[in-house]
């Protein structure tokens, strides 16, 4: 085979990475010395806090007289317990993974109405841009169907018209409409793949907007598209527990930070993509399954207890499987007693292990589950309990399924999107809008004497970058030395948000005026610049919320349609 240049690693880039080495290593007791974190907890296993989010609560031990006492671990959906959810559309007979959506996205379970409404929604954007799948899916695939649907999605950014628009309203529809399309994406991706890597036939079957999100998986994979009640309901069952898993996960928390840049909802995703991607996060379930591969070749008897454990015994002292001394699927980062996703998990996949003639199978990986804690404890010191996490039983489920394991990282994509989109949502609602979630009886100023000359100065000066982008220049007629008392911070806001403005939707080459006067008491601020004008019938809309005039104006700026109104509530307030 000709090796292809573009992957070649030539001796100056090999000696070029020696003065990396040589020169960026950290000595790891700093991070003693310093208190600092390496990574999302600590050496103790408690999680690192960062940040706070009411989108889900992650549970592994309870308080007692200042003590920390572990307990059985517990996932909450927006305050609801996660075995609770999964007990009420099951017991109905109903697929759940729509309406934890919507639970993630709106903070509450939604209506019959409102489901089949929320349905319908998701339905109509199940489809793809005209002609993407040729265009873009089809065109050079990759072995990795991570990086074919991160690719997906950043070029879902061309499509889309309004795609740096950060408002709620507009995040929201972007959100939903990827939510719709993961399906499509992920499996197009495999397939389009394994036709043109593996000469197998290609068929794409197009999306039943009738049909669950776990339908839809099976029936777009299947050449057939036929599926069993029992593998479509597992397979939802399946989404629902990978759907969110609280802030501090790395996916979610790659999700807050890149959103908290203000960035557009396709980078954003697709950053969280790359996270999930790792062997550490979104590829856990691969090892487990290769594990048991590799289990089940060299133990003779799975009956027998002492033979399994000797090789438990040989996995974590390096002797067997990849010699990565690590027992995979057993023990979590928060959780100790139990996973409780596993626990939701394990009943049914002993439902589809019979369904499918795999008792046996079932029965390995349930001794291994009991016996593997015995062998960890006995070899190694732990600061914690270890049980089976969920990655432990959902390796076997895909497999059962029959769905291929390029598509097991890919899977819980489909579901964490909603997670993700849920905390980005959050993220931008309270990193940049949380002055409208108050009236302004609640939204208390701190207010100190300021030199607002300056503080205009000082601003504009922060600007000049932008204005040189789009070949503009400030004219500033500022009377000197006038001081005012005010919130300094929500006043900054206020004239961020005008300048803002002023730089967005001004003619190249031209002037923005700033002009600060005080008559008396009295100081007023203007902005003036050249652009296209707002209709004189607009002018009353400009401060209401998510009311935006891009469309009018003919710009692609992304403002998110709250700016005026934050602005307009603070200087009203002074």
């Amino acid at each position: 085979m000709t090796e292809n240049s573009y992957s070649t690693i030539t001796p100056e880039i090999t000696n070029l990475s020696k003065l990396c080495l040589d020169n960026s290593s950290i000595d790891p007791s700093l991070y003693g010395k310093y208190d600092v974190k390496r990574g999302l907890r600590d050496i103790n296993g408690k999680g690192v806090l960062t940040g706070l989010t009411e989108i889900a609560e992650v549970r592994s031990y309870i308080t007692v007289d200042s003590e920390m006492i572990p307990c059985e671990g517990k996932l909450f959906y927006r305050g609801l317990d996660i075995e609770d959810i999964v007990n009420g559309f099951v017991s109905e007979k109903r697929f759940g993974f729509e309406e934890t959506t919507y639970l993630l996205l709106f903070g509450k379970l939604p209506t019959k109405e409102e489901l089949d409404s929320f349905n319908a929604l998701l339905g109509h954007y199940r489809s793809l841009p005209t002609s993407f799948v040729r265009d873009i899916i089809m065109k050079a695939p990759s072995h990795d169907m991570m990086n074919t649907l991160a690719r997906s999605v950043l070029t879902l950014y061309s499509y889309d018209d309004a795609a740096d628009d950060i408002s709620i309203p507009n995040v929201l529809r972007q959100c939903l409409q990827l939510i719709a399309l993961f399906p499509q994406l992920s499996v197009y991706g495999y397939q389009a793949y394994k036709h043109y890597h593996d000469g197998q036939s290609l068929f794409i079957h197009s999306p039943d907007p009738n049909l669950s999100t776990a339908e839809n998986i099976l029936h777009l994979l299947r050449p057939d598209s036929k599926y069993t009640e029992l593998e479509a309901r597992i397979l939802d069952i399946a989404l629902v527990i990978h759907a969110d898993h609280g802030g501090g996960n790395n996916s979610t928390f790659t999700t807050h930070v890149v959103s908290s840049s203000g960035t557009d909802t396709y980078s954003t995703i697709a950053a969280s993509l790359g996270s999930l991607k790792g062997p550490k996060h979104g590829g856990a379930n691969i090892k487990v399954i290769q594990m048991f591969d590799d289990m089940m070749e060299h133990v003779s008897d799975w009956t027998d207890e002492d033979e399994i454990k000797s090789y438990l015994s040989d996995l974590l002292n390096k002797k067997a499987f990849d010699k990565a001394g690590l027992i995979y699927g057993m023990g979590h980062a928060v959780y100790s007693i139990s996973d409780p996703r596993a626990r939701i998990f394990k009943g049914y996949v002993e439902k589809l292990s019979k369904a499918k003639g795999l008792d046996k199978e079932f029965a390995l990986y349930s001794a291994v589950e009991r016996l593997a804690p015995e062998v960890i404890a006995k070899e190694r010191q732990i600061y914690k309990g270890v049980s089976a996490n969920v990655d432990f039983y959902s390796g076997f489920v895909y497999r059962m399924l029959g769905l291929p394991m390029e598509l097991y990282t890919p899977i819980f994509a489909i579901a964490r999107i909603v997670g993700w989109s849920a905390h980005r949502l959050e993220e931008l609602i309270n990193e940049f809008f949380d002055i409208t979630r108050f009236s302004l009886s609640h939204l208390a100023l701190s207010k100190q004497e300021v030199n607002l000359s300056r503080m205009l100065e000082q601003l504009t000066y922060e600007f000049q970058p932008l204005l040189v982008e789009k070949e503009l220049s400030w004219t500033l007629e500022l009377a000197p030395n006038v001081r005012v008392l005010c919130d300094p911070d929500k006043l900054e806001r206020v004239f961020d948000n005008l300048f803002r403005n002023a730089v967005h939707y001004s003619y190249g080459q031209t002037a923005i005026a700033v002009r600060l006067e005080q008559t008396g008491t009295q100081v007023a601020v203007r902005v003036e610049n050249r652009g296209k004008t707002i209709p004189p019938e607009k002018l009353g809309q400009i401060f209401e919320q998510f009311f935006r005039l891009d469309s009018a104006r003919g710009t692609t700026t992304g403002g998110a349609g709250l700016g005026l109104a934050i602005a307009k509530e603070i200087v009203e307030l002074h």
